[in-house]
């Protein structure tokens, strides 16, 4: 794996676990890859909420967080630390990101939460806060996309700030051009179709 390119960088593509996917961790998971190279991989699962609200915990952070509001388990690794992931609308890969703001991929980014929040208020487009991260070790992830543990797809913004984190992984299903589309009806229980 030595020598990755970018092009075979995964980082700010989804993963999306397929139904044979075991580890309840990840059932139905959604995966932003906010990192991928020959060191490992890390991401946050998009559609985990907790009943936790923002403001509890990282308050000044709290208005700029979209709906729902609370914050979301970004995986079982470190979960007693937070990340927040941002989408600043129409910044171009060539211009100066924001001060506060690191790009992953696009407009989506990493948010500096140690940052004063009114200097990102106006530029962000949508926030969400992580308690922990999904991690992976050199060529483990590798190993499991080989396993088939896990559909690749290409993320877009909104999915960052889905108002309704339970239908992401069918709505991320249903938008691909393949026969993916046709895993978004998969039942929740195979065992009662």
């Amino acid at each position: 794996m030595s020598g990755m390119t970018e092009v075979s960088s995964l980082t700010g593509r989804l993963l999306v676990a397929t139904p044979a996917l075991a580890d309840p961790n990840f059932d139905r998971a959604v995966v932003l890859l906010l990192d991928h190279d020959e060191e490992g991989s890390l991401g946050v699962v998009l559609n985990r909420p907790t009943p936790v609200d923002v403001g509890d915990i990282l308050e000044g952070w709290a208005d700029l967080a979209g709906e729902p509001g609370v914050v979301f388990q970004g995986g079982p690794v470190s979960l007693d630390s937070a990340l927040g992931v941002a989408v600043v609308p129409g910044g171009a890969a060539g211009e100066e990101p924001p001060l506060g703001w690191r790009r992953v991929h696009g407009a989506i980014g990493l948010v500096d939460l140690e940052a004063p929040p009114e200097l990102l208020a106006s530029v962000l487009g949508s926030l969400r806060i992580f308690a922990g991260y999904a991690g992976w070790g050199p060529g483990q992830l590798e190993d499991e996309l080989v396993d088939g543990a896990w559909y690749v797809v290409e993320s877009e913004p909104g999915d960052v700030s889905c108002p309704v984190p339970e239908r992401l992984w069918r709505e991320v299903l249903r938008r691909q051009r393949n026969e993916l589309a046709m895993v978004a009806t998969y039942p929740d229980d195979p065992s009662l179709n």
